[in-house]
């Protein structure tokens, strides 16, 4: 069967593989759809400290359980349509032993640091899938991307007293933004992009920034009465708005950060005692908690799916659309491979 193997730096190809088969407490899935996570471009222009080559990439998926391992739960069925958590913990570093084990230091991440999932068939444990018999294969495939925001929001304490700017409105984004908004928080949606931002007007926010046309200091103040954000969201990674979220947030406020900065950050270090800010890192999901809500979420169809698939292509198309995006990543939110194509 075929799958996309990122084998080097700015080098991806199709390769065959043979289809595996589930051990004992497995499943063998068929993956239906995949997403493109933004990570994966970062990895084929070698800007992910993480990325291991060579290795199958994706850890966005919606599949059907094709058939089971011996010692799987009565409750877990052939046919179902489920997501995956992506994410494997060592179960023994400081992390791990205080129960965080989103923020695993041994983390191997599905397509990072073991093969991934863009490929036919995959097998993995049962207790990391996440079933929905009501959501298509591409909505499931949406769902991971939309825990990482979700947790960010968790990070965050972020309340319906809060005005919360999210800056930047990639998928993970836009994942904060629909947490936030589902907590009644008055969202500020910030992107150079308007098409992004018109998606998150959509989901429910209150403003939208572009700062390329519009004075981002002035538009926060105006629409947090002179007090700056309670929450800041930083989802882009880089040192120009890791520094605006410091700048930009209330005194007392709290900045939450998503993004890998590619280039090293310098602070006003006084930013950090003066206002009391707390900085608070966001790394992938609490699987147990945030996959339920990202399902429920979608289920009650709140989110716009069509408008953030940016473009659906088949296996074969994946070498060269990678490439194509790392050159020009402007205006794309998701790239979804389709295994049915």
């Amino acid at each position: 069967m075929k799958a996309l193997v990122l084998t080097e730096i700015g080098k991806s190809e199709i390769q065959e593989i043979e289809k595996p088969i589930p051990k004992s407490g497995e499943i063998l899935l068929k993956v239906g759809m995949v997403g493109f996570c933004g990570g994966d471009m970062n990895s084929f222009k070698g800007l992910f400290p993480l990325q291991e080559y060579p290795n199958i990439l994706g850890h966005e998926v919606g599949g059907t359980i094709e058939s089971l391992g011996s010692d799987v739960p009565n409750h877990i069925h052939v046919g179902e349509k489920v997501t995956v958590y992506p994410y494997l913990a060592c179960g023994k570093c400081i992390a791990c032993r205080k129960r965080q084990i989103n923020s695993c230091k041994e983390n191997k991440t599905m397509g990072v640091r073991r093969p991934g999932a863009m490929t036919r068939y995959i097998t993995l444990p049962w207790t990391d899938i996440f079933p929905s018999s009501k959501l298509s294969l591409r909505e499931l495939a949406l769902a991971e991307p939309l825990t990482v925001g979700f947790h960010a929001v968790d990070r965050g304490r972020v309340s319906e007293q809060d005005n919360v700017a999210i800056i930047g409105c990639g998928i993970v984004g836009l994942g904060a933004v629909a947490s936030a908004v589902n907590r009644g928080a008055k969202v500020i949606a910030v992107d150079l992009d308007d098409s992004k931002l018109e998606i998150a007007k959509k989901i429910g926010v209150a403003y939208t920034i572009n700062p390329s046309k519009e004075n981002l200091h002035e538009k926060l103040q105006e629409y947090t009465n002179g007090d700056g954000p309670d929450v800041i969201i930083e989802a882009v990674g880089s040192p120009q708005t890791y520094r605006q979220a410091v700048e930009e947030v209330a005194f007392t406020g709290r900045v939450v950060c998503i993004g890998y900065a590619k280039k090293e950050v310098e602070f006003n270090t006084s930013l950090f005692v003066q206002k009391e800010i707390e900085i608070l890192g966001s790394r992938n999901c609490i699987g147990k908690k945030n996959f339920p809500e990202v399902i429920s979420y979608l289920e009650r169809g709140k989110f716009p799916v069509n408008e953030v698939i940016s473009k659906v292509i088949s296996i074969d198309e994946a070498p060269e659309t990678l490439a194509n995006w790392a050159a020009n990543p402007a205006g794309i939110i998701k790239i979804m491979i389709d295994f049915d194509r």
